[in-house]
């Protein structure tokens, strides 16, 4: 037994050495990858930014990240509603592809008693969460290559699992339960979760969504009081206020990754989920923004920071949320899945790409299997003309419009009846892309 134990003891060796090599192979790899951070704004205009030109809300953080990113001024979410909007970032599947049309699911008419009606919710609720369970998100991605993921704040499916996160703070209500203390009262979760990857040697996914500016608008007394006198009225001194809360919320985060010297390992993305515009009278959502297809309502820069990898620049070329997921996969070496309908941001199909599309839907779903029944509007933006189409839940009511962004960028004045060939064309692209059909 000696003998044959000192025969195979190279053998146990090599086999020893191997393993270690590739476990330190695999730390090696997992140190080089880079970190990722997505900011995510909730319910804020495109223009409510300094460094997009507004004459009075102040976003030097946000400002700070656009100066060293690739800032695309002319992105595009393709719904309007806050659920659909974040399901198609995680997934980088349009909403019609990932099937979480809308916020909430039906509602049934008929004289049902409140537990009935609770159960029902639930159960609709339940089946919508389910549908990201079937598809590749970004966090599952990831975890295939030893990445860990943190979900906070929004987050509209149930447990964060259900996303594919790996660590998380959102249990199981709408909205997101714990999750919705991030930015608000703390940011010590995300702290806490870099802080364990990093000594575990594990690069980092970070889902960072506070419901800011969301509704409540309940900023700190010290930033409402610089834009009372400002503001056209207190209503929307209070948005205005909340926007420049938030902004603080991501320096303190892009400082923390600064002090722990992860600034040039970290891809850095900032989105909003959809548009905002305050009623001054009333306090909330002006007609053309959250829910509409309108400029107010679909459109967000598109901030891509990596120091040292991707060149800071403007760029006005249109964009959309579906593009992020195939632009990390470039930038990670990953392999592209060819079912994904957005592009790389960083190669020159994105300057290649003729049109942008989008659909907006009801707030509560019509049929959770069937897209089509809860579609509101299409709409493309192919140069500087949109054309929105009406979906069924506007029909037959609803007619064509067609607006030259170039030259009306407030989208006022439709001119489809003065183009009926460029409608016939735009209607076109639109039904080769999603034909829309119940």
């Amino acid at each position: 037994m000696r003998h044959l134990y000192l025969l195979l003891l190279p053998w146990f060796a090599l086999f020893h050495f191997a393993a270690a090599a590739e476990q330190a192979t695999e730390r090696a790899t997992a140190k080089e990858q880079p970190n990722i951070v997505l900011i995510i704004s909730d319910d804020q205009a495109w223009t409510d930014y300094s460094f997009m030109g507004h004459a009075h809300i102040r976003t030097p953080n946000l400002d700070q990240l656009a100066a060293g990113s690739l800032t695309f001024t002319h992105g595009y979410v393709p719904s309007s509603l806050c659920c659909p909007s974040l399901a198609t970032i995680i997934t980088g599947l349009y909403p019609h592809q990932h099937g979480i049309t809308s916020n909430d699911p039906p509602q049934r008419p008929g004289n049902l008693s409140k537990e009935q009606r609770a159960a029902e919710f639930e159960a609709g609720r339940s089946q919508m969460n389910r549908k990201l369970d079937a598809v590749a998100t970004l966090p599952r991605i990831l975890a295939a290559h030893g990445y860990l993921s943190l979900q906070t704040g929004k987050w509209w499916q149930g447990d964060f699992r259900h996303g594919g996160f790996t660590h998380g703070m959102t249990k199981g209500t709408r909205h997101g339960d714990d999750g919705l203390k991030i930015g608000r009262e703390t940011m010590q979760p995300i702290f806490d979760f870099i802080q364990s990857a990093t000594r575990q040697n594990r690069p980092f996914f970070v889902w960072y969504a506070p419901m800011m500016p969301h509704q409540p608008h309940t900023p700190p007394q010290r930033l409402l009081d610089k834009y009372l006198t400002v503001a056209p009225s207190p209503h929307v001194a209070r948005y205005w206020a909340m926007i420049e809360w938030f902004d603080e919320t991501v320096g303190t985060l892009l400082k923390y990754l600064s002090e722990n010297h992860l600034r040039e390992n970290t891809i850095v993305l900032f989105v909003a989920d959809n548009g905002w515009i305050t009623d001054p009278q009333t306090g909330n959502y002006a007609p053309k923004s959250k829910q509409s297809p309108y400029e107010g309502g679909i459109r967000t820069p598109v901030l891509i920071r990596w120091p040292g990898h991707i060149e800071p620049r403007r760029s006005e070329v249109p964009v959309c949320t579906i593009d992020l997921l195939p632009t990390l996969l470039s930038l990670l070496h990953l392999p592209q899945n060819s079912a994904l309908p957005g592009v790389d941001l960083l190669s020159p199909a994105a300057t290649r790409r003729d049109a942008i599309f989008g659909e907006c839907f009801t707030h509560n779903a019509v049929d959770l299997n069937n897209p089509a029944a809860s579609l509101r509007w299409r709409w493309v933006i192919s140069g500087n003309w949109k054309l929105i189409l009406p979906g069924p839940q506007n029909e037959p009511t609803g007619e064509p419009e067609l607006y030259d962004l170039h030259m009306d960028s407030s989208e006022e004045h439709n001119v489809a009846l003065q183009h009926p060939e460029l409608v016939q064309t735009l209607t076109k692209k639109l039904n080769d892309w999603w034909p829309a059909t119940l």
